[in-house]
């Protein structure tokens, strides 16, 4: 499906990017939705057929660990045939041409690793990731590829119960991982907000803030959002059709 952009909207916001020392991405779930990746939370409320306290909280896990991981494990197989598209791709362009030596962060809620798949270097896991796994006694972090884990699967350093390493709901979000997107936000000039609905905290609290801050916002999704009437500039449409278009801008402008 190709979406028609006014290309006057286009060259705005490339003008905004090619102007800025700093750029700072926000990624969600519709940018992974574009590469198949299933949104697991259902209109229903129910994450693939389980309420959110059986799955994905610290009590679930310490209820019914088995069942935890075999929900995970599920998402974790359904990465197996999933790989970035041009989106993904783009951005991963912006930071490999556009804003080298650490001008560039990418910030996502996504949990799914596509993002350093593409080629994407500094970017900052909000929710954790899929793929790896931190044990629930010595707190080692594994990265596990996707690999099936057992229903229950042991630390090979302490014997303790490993878990996702997935921030669930209940949790904190890291505070080290927290703090380094602050800065990026709160440094940058221009914040471009990718595929999100803007309304899950404390992530969705980082576009207000890059605001506050002076920073250019331009918003790239398929419908307006809660984030729409805070952006510079909005680009409504797949961001895996706008990214590119906007990459290709960049480049010939250089």
């Amino acid at each position: 499906m190709n979406v028609p952009i006014d290309d006057r909207l286009i060259d705005a916001a490339a003008r905004l990017i090619s102007g800025a020392k700093k750029l700072a991405v926000l990624s969600g779930a519709g940018i992974s939705a574009e590469s198949g990746v299933p949104t697991f939370r259902g209109s229903d409320g129910l994450w693939e057929g389980h309420r959110i306290e059986e799955v994905a909280t610290p009590h679930a896990f310490r209820q019914d660990p088995a069942l935890v991981w075999r929900f995970y494990n599920q998402r974790r197989a359904n990465l197996t045939t999933i790989q970035p598209n041009p989106g993904h791709h783009a951005l991963a362009d912006l930071e490999r041409r556009q804003f080298p030596d650490g001008r560039f962060t990418l910030i996502t809620q996504n949990v799914d690793g596509l993002h350093h798949a593409a080629g994407s270097e500094r970017v900052l896991e909000l929710h954790g990731n899929l793929r790896r796994t931190r044990c629930s006694r010595c707190e080692l972090v594994a990265d596990q590829g996707l690999v099936p884990l057992e229903e229950r699967p042991i630390c090979l350093e302490c014997g303790g119960l490993l878990r996702p390493d997935i921030v669930w709901f209940g949790e904190m979000l890291p505070p080290t991982i927290w703090e380094q997107a602050a800065i990026a936000t709160a440094t940058c000039d221009a914040f471009l907000v990718v595929g999100t609905s803007a309304v899950v905290y404390p992530a969705a609290g980082l576009i207000s803030a890059a605001k506050q801050a002076g920073a250019a916002i331009i918003e790239v999704n398929l419908t307006e959002t809660e984030a729409s009437e805070l952006a510079d500039i909005a680009l409504h449409g797949p961001s895996g059709e706008i990214l590119p278009q906007l990459a290709r801008r960049l480049q010939s402008s250089n």
